[in-house]
């Protein structure tokens, strides 16, 4: 096999309570890549659709991890990238961290999958550490291994996969800003009150169990984030009007998407998640804000190849 074309899905990363470490997969969602190999030794991008974004390889996320990874094999090819970007960056939902995942994993694929997965997330976080000024894995580990993923270490990287309940729906709407994470990153306090954080592990380890024995009441009242949600929040409009409407919907959630200014609920079966969808969309009419909005079940595959 000498060409594949891939799938390579957004994600939602924090999941409220679990800042830097939570992400989970979308189902419908993501950018296409296709990557072959090629006579010419290195990494070069051919193709960008979709964003205006660089095609030297060293100043692309996608090719950033693939050189990452092409410095560890001994090969006398190259690899030609070809990126189609239905995510924008900065939305909120793992622009950076699909563009990442995508390239390593064709790579793998073509060469006969030689990496597993921690070892390919640990050539992506060198992608994804261009956008966001920081080495953090929690949008990669779940474009990689699909579903709901922990990541319990950056050093040595440890990827904790999490079961979630069949009938688990995310509704998320983008608005039509952009926030950097790097700008998101430099408003949040450099300490935590004790109390506060007491709270965060508390609901993160909550959720965790959660997600293990499908309990929605659970899932229901630890999706709650006193640390990061209080300062980011001040960068997305109607941020509060779209989470309680979303909640009055029947939600069990709502936060804040990786950076923002992506807002994400989870909700318990597709016709809640459409009722949610159908609140998000009134509180965002009124406004002069353009908007997507989209409705997702947990993707527990990740990156995937197409035809």
């Amino acid at each position: 096999m000498n060409e594949i074309r891939l799938f390579s899905p957004a994600t939602v990363a924090n999941v409220s309570c679990g800042f830097d470490v939570m992400g989970f997969c979308l189902d419908n969602v993501g950018d296409e890549m296709v990557i072959r190999k090629i006579d010419k030794k290195g990494i070069f991008i051919s193709t960008i659709e979709g964003f205006d974004l660089p095609k030297e390889a060293e100043l692309n996320v996608a090719g950033v991890s693939a050189l990452a990874m092409y410095e560890n094999l001994d090969v006398d090819f190259g690899f030609e990238i070809e990126i189609y970007k239905n995510i924008k960056p900065g939305s909120g939902i793992g622009s950076s961290a699909a563009s990442a995942v995508g390239s390593v994993f064709g790579m793998n694929e073509l060469i006969g999958r030689p990496f597993d997965k921690t070892q390919l997330t640990e050539f992506a976080i060198k992608g994804e550490a261009l956008a966001s000024k920081c080495e953090h894995a929690d949008n990669l580990a779940p474009a990689l291994f699909g579903g709901f993923t922990l990541v319990k270490s950056i050093s040595p990287l440890q990827i904790l996969e999490i079961p979630s309940p069949d009938d688990l729906y995310a509704t998320i709407i983008h608005p039509q800003i952009e926030i950097k994470t790097s700008e998101s990153r430099a408003i949040l306090p450099k300490e935590v009150p004790l109390n506060n954080a007491i709270i965060q592990w508390a609901n993160l380890g909550s959720l965790v169990h959660a997600l293990h024995t499908s309990d929605y009441n659970l899932i229901k009242s630890a999706l709650t984030d006193v640390v990061v949600e209080p300062y980011r929040s001040q960068l997305i409009p109607l941020f509060t009007e779209v989470k309680q409407a979303s909640l009055n919907a029947g939600a069990l959630g709502a936060g804040i998407s990786g950076s923002g200014p992506s807002i994400f609920t989870l909700s318990k079966g597709l016709e809640n998640a459409n009722k949610v969808k159908d609140a998000m969309q009134e509180v965002y009419a009124s406004s002069s804000i353009n908007f997507d909005i989209h409705v997702s079940k947990i993707n527990t595959k990740g990156v995937k190849i197409i035809n």
